[in-house]
């Protein structure tokens, strides 16, 4: 049995509204805006740091108000749940009412986890989309992580945590098999370099060319050398027919002071060179020689977050390139 009663922190929900709209009413007679669009659970490792995650939810919640739920994973030890209830709130820029949300947090311990299902899901909200932030690789690979992710109507990872590339694909490509709407971080890292490399072939002349491409080379350093370099040549290389050569090589080149990962990748043949390549916060993209320059800030969790939340469906693009990541890591099954 869960050491959490649910039903207790629903009346601990329903007490702090309470008692924010005496405050709010008592300061500035307008009172309080209770705001929720989908129940965010949020699994993040005890050594997180939790002010960057609280940063991160902060900045989601104007644009996605959620009821969350983050479980913060204390590791081995006794079975142990405990829980603590708060609200995140804003002022809208020129009103006088805030806006808030609800939070709960709760902490366990490995032993307990099995426990947390029964506890999460009387706690999300009814009718509205429940999403899984699995901040947690360790959990992904647990036999614990199934029935939590069946709770939500989409799980998102960041698959490039992992350092085994092609073990975190076979598990991904599973859950998809499975019927899990899967988003990866990985993967919306690189929804510039598709926008930008689809507009380069809107150009008839570049188009006309793209049946020439026989080479696709990735080159890749530091966390990019796991899965967002993967999903990137495989990507590239399925929109051009498949018929191309892949390729994928370590780089070594200055990246100044941003502790980004950098990726290029090269489309090569007869009359056609395009290439995209990461320097510090620009991408250069070169088209039979001529390069021109343009901003590519660094990918923060609150920017991929909030694309991924405006996304509660499945993403066909995406699960077609994992499995031919998968297979490219396994050509001849697992």
């Amino acid at each position: 049995m869960p050491t959490l009663s649910p039903e207790k922190i629903l009346k601990e929900l329903a007490e702090l509204w309470v008692s924010e709209a005496k405050q709010g009413q008592d300061e500035t007679a307008t009172g309080v805006l209770r705001a929720c669009t989908m129940t965010l659970v949020v699994v993040a490792e005890q050594t997180d740091d939790p002010q960057e995650l609280g940063e991160t939810l902060a900045a989601l919640m104007p644009e996605h108000p959620a009821r969350a739920i983050v479980i913060r994973l204390s590791g081995p030890g006794e079975r142990a749940l405990a829980e603590r209830v708060y609200q995140q709130c804003w002022m809208p820029f020129g009103q006088r009412r805030q806006i808030c949300c609800e939070q709960v947090e709760i902490t366990s311990s490995d032993d307990a986890l099995s426990d947390l299902p029964s506890v999460v899901l009387p706690l999300t909200v009814a009718d509205l989309p429940v999403i899984l932030w699995c901040r947690s690789a360790r959990l992904f690979a647990m036999p614990e992580f199934t029935p939590l992710a069946a709770l939500a109507d989409k799980v998102v990872i960041n698959s490039a945590a992992v350092a085994d590339a092609p073990a975190v694909v076979a598990r991904m490509l599973a859950a998809v098999d499975r019927g899990l709407v899967l988003g990866d971080l990985a993967w919306t890292r690189l929804t510039r370099w598709r926008n930008m490399l689809a507009q380069i072939f809107e150009n008839r002349e570049n188009l006309a060319r793209l049946a020439d491409v026989r080479r696709v080379n990735v080159t890749h350093t530091g966390e990019a050398s796991n899965t967002s370099a993967l999903f990137m040549g495989c990507w590239v290389r399925d929109a051009i027919g498949g018929n191309a050569q892949l390729s994928f090589a370590p780089g070594a080149w200055n990246t100044g002071s941003l502790p980004s990962p950098v990726l290029a990748v090269r489309l090569s043949g007869e009359g056609i060179d395009v290439e995209l390549r990461r320097e510090d916060d620009r991408m250069i993209v070169t088209v039979n020689g001529l390069s021109q320059c343009t901003n590519l800030p660094l990918a923060t969790p609150y920017l991929l977050m909030r694309e991924e939340l405006g996304i509660v469906r499945r993403d066909p693009v995406f699960e077609r390139t994992l499995a031919s990541a998968a297979r490219l890591q396994y050509p001849n099954g697992r």
